[in-house]
């Protein structure tokens, strides 16, 4: 299954690498929203009934725990939607969907993404791969917020909206990234600091920066990158195949290095 992905600025790439005939169909039913920084798009164990395509706005998915507090495993932006699951499989959300960063989005209803999933082998394909590459997210997500430290991970966070945001300034106070990162505000605001410091960043009532992107690259721990090669080869099967036949041809040349 080879997407093929027009990737016009603020127009999702999930819904550009659709079939041809199969978007036609499914635009019919598309409505465009906006949406605004904190608003919940659904709640963890509520009724999957829309999909959401990113178009310049950021999802993000939270697990919530019992006691109310939550953190992020993985966030949303024009790479993918939210609500698929339940055009394969799944009724509810298992997390709770928020607006990370406002800006378009188009719905849709489930009814007809389902019915092009049942009848496509080609959308099947497609929806099952991006499955994966969303789940590879979250647990790589899981992994860095347990043994990264908060700066490493905020460094992550920040590129990856950097990247949606397409170099603009970034709306956010201490209080919503640690509530976001599932952090503590002193631990927050000591990370951007020490950013600041270095001059990775800017910040000032509540609005974010990024003043060096090679800085904060080197700063974050691996999983950003990791992350991004993931969804790239996902949107390019053939630049993501490029890349692991050259990953390949690097560990058979260290293996054959250390072959007496």
């Amino acid at each position: 299954m080879t997407p093929q992905v027009d990737k016009t600025l603020h127009r999702n790439h999930l819904h550009a690498a659709f079939p041809p005939e199969a978007r036609e169909r499914i635009a019919r039913h598309m409505k465009p929203v906006e949406v605004k920084l904190g608003e919940t798009v659904c709640e963890a164990g509520a009724p999957l009934t829309h999909a959401y395509f990113p178009e310049g706005a950021v999802l993000s998915l939270l697990t919530v725990l019992e006691n109310g507090a939550e953190i992020e495993c993985a966030n949303i932006g024009r790479e993918g939607a939210f609500g698929l699951f339940s055009a394969m499989y799944s009724r509810v959300s298992f997390n709770r969907c928020t607006v990370q960063l406002e800006g378009p989005m188009l719905r849709c209803a489930i009814e007809p993404l389902r019915a092009e999933f049942q009848q496509c082998a080609h959308m099947q394909d497609l929806l099952v791969s991006y499955s994966e590459t969303l789940l590879s997210q979250v647990m790589q997500t899981v992994a860095c917020n347990s043994l990264h430290s908060v700066e490493e991970r905020m460094c992550r966070w920040l590129l990856m909206m950097h990247d949606r945001a397409e170099g603009e300034a970034l709306s956010y106070t201490h209080e919503f990234l640690a509530r976001i990162m599932g952090a503590n505000r002193t631990s927050i605001s000591l990370a951007a600091q020490s950013l600041k410091n270095q001059g990775l960043i800017n910040y000032r009532r509540g609005t974010m920066q990024v003043q060096d992107r090679t800085g904060l690259e080197a700063a974050s721990c691996e999983c950003y990158a990791i992350v991004k090669a993931r969804f790239d080869a996902f949107l390019n099967p053939t630049a993501g195949a490029v890349r692991e036949t050259r990953s390949g041809l690097m560990s058979d040349r260290r293996a054959a290095r250390k072959v007496p």
